[in-house]
């Protein structure tokens, strides 16, 4: 009869025993997502603080700031107006500047309570990627105070002036920030391989929609400073749209080898649509808001009209691909009604789509098309009913411990 070794029985329970753990740290879902661990794993049946559900605040929060400003800019920016509507669209900046502020400070009570966790955040493959957010923000903000300062309201010239300095400071902020976190997620992000994402659009959209941003502010700026803004915003445009763009062919790969992202996660995937949404925005914009009687353009007055010609064709050749998009998201989030708790990517049903709607609007407008106005406007309507729905989502979200939780945000595994 063979003796069995108590030793080895115990050296291959440790091994079988590392293994499972192995297993479990390094369960990485196909949309991007880290799952759940045995440590992680959530008790929403359990008690917690205050001060333990702040450390939890993730940056993903910021999707609701950036999807409020969008609407914000929707109303402001539908072809279609009636009484009253500037003044809701004056009070849904309000709010997002409110709420912007509100949850700036509960990141810095983040960063107070546990700085470790704070720092981490910006490596984080599941979160880190979330800070774009944060800067898309600022871009709704700025863009907000455009639309309701100046192009529809009374358009100071202190506040002319304020916008150019904001945007300028944006440039840079915006321009540093998106260098130097892939640059950091490239160095020192601790687990590889690390599946391609919605939220890596994110920091690419924080530098594209510079050129969004340039179209709306250039047409109030006088000529010399206008000319400076249109070039840095088709240059930065360029830039976030060549980027976002590889980033979309290894997501759609993704998407045909792996499948569908989990049902909760599915409202994220709206999140590319709106690489060719805002740049249809922002090609139409600018061109429109070229100074005719200015340096090159004032000795190449043809010049003007063929880039406005130019700017709509484009517009027009990705319009449907945009809508693709939309439809295999649309179509992905139905098929998932009943599976779908709520996450912070809902937002994710209106930002990108706000450019979508604000592109067809721009195409509608110049193609004197009243039909394709009327699209736009009745995309509107239902991005208003679609924030308010997911507000609601996101409130009971909080009340039913599925987000700002332990175990159920993006830091779950950090």
């Amino acid at each position: 009869m063979t003796q069995i070794s108590p030793d080895s029985n115990q050296i291959d329970g440790k091994k079988s025993e590392h293994g499972t753990k192995s297993k479990h740290d390094n369960n990485t879902s196909q949309n991007g997502t880290v799952q759940e661990t045995h440590q992680d794993a959530p008790n929403k049946d359990g008690q917690t603080n205050l001060r333990e559900r702040i450390r939890h605040f993730t940056w993903a929060w910021f999707t609701s700031t950036m999807s409020t400003g969008g609407l914000g800019i929707a109303l402001a920016e539908t072809p279609h107006r009636f009484t009253g509507l500037y003044a809701i669209g004056v009070a849904v900046m309000i709010l997002n500047i409110a709420l912007f502020l509100f949850l700036s400070g509960l990141m810095v009570a983040r960063c107070l309570i546990d700085p470790v966790r704070f720092k981490r955040s910006f490596i984080h493959p599941a979160e880190s990627f979330f800070f774009g957010s944060y800067l898309l923000s600022m871009v709704t903000i700025i863009g907000n105070i455009q639309l309701y300062g100046v192009t529809l309201g009374p358009a100071s010239p202190w506040l002319i002036s304020a916008i150019h300095s904001l945007y300028w400071i944006y440039t840079g902020v915006a321009v540093v920030t998106g260098t130097l976190q892939f640059w950091v997620f490239m160095a020192r992000t601790p687990a590889r391989p690390v599946p391609v994402n919605p939220a890596w659009f994110l920091l690419g959209y924080s530098n594209m929609l510079i050129g969004t941003l340039s179209a709306l502010i250039a047409h109030s700026q006088p000529p010399e400073r206008r000319a400076a803004v249109l070039v840095s915003g088709l240059t930065f445009q360029g830039f976030g749209f060549l980027f976002s763009l590889l980033l979309l062919t290894m997501y759609l790969t993704q998407l045909f080898e792996r499948g569908l992202p989990p049902p909760d996660m599915r409202p994220g995937m709206y999140i590319p649509l709106g690489l060719f949404a805002y740049t249809i925005v922002a090609l139409i914009g600018q061109a429109k808001a070229i100074p005719r009687d200015y340096g090159y353009w004032a000795s190449h007055p043809m010049s003007v009209e063929i880039l406005q010609t130019m700017a709509l064709l484009i517009g027009i050749f990705i319009w449907f691909f945009t809508f693709w998009l939309f439809a295999i998201a649309t179509i992905s989030c139905v098929m998932s009604i009943g599976k779908m708790g709520f996450k912070l990517p809902w937002w994710a049903f209106i930002f990108p789509n706000v450019g979508f709607a604000v592109g067809t609007a721009k195409i509608g407008i110049e193609l004197q098309s009243e039909g394709i106005m009327w699209l736009s406007s009745v995309m509107t309507v239902l991005l208003a009913g679609m924030w308010l729905f997911t507000v609601v989502a996101c409130i009971r979200g909080v009340w039913m411990k599925r987000i700002l939780w332990p175990g159920m945000d993006e830091d779950k595994d950090m």
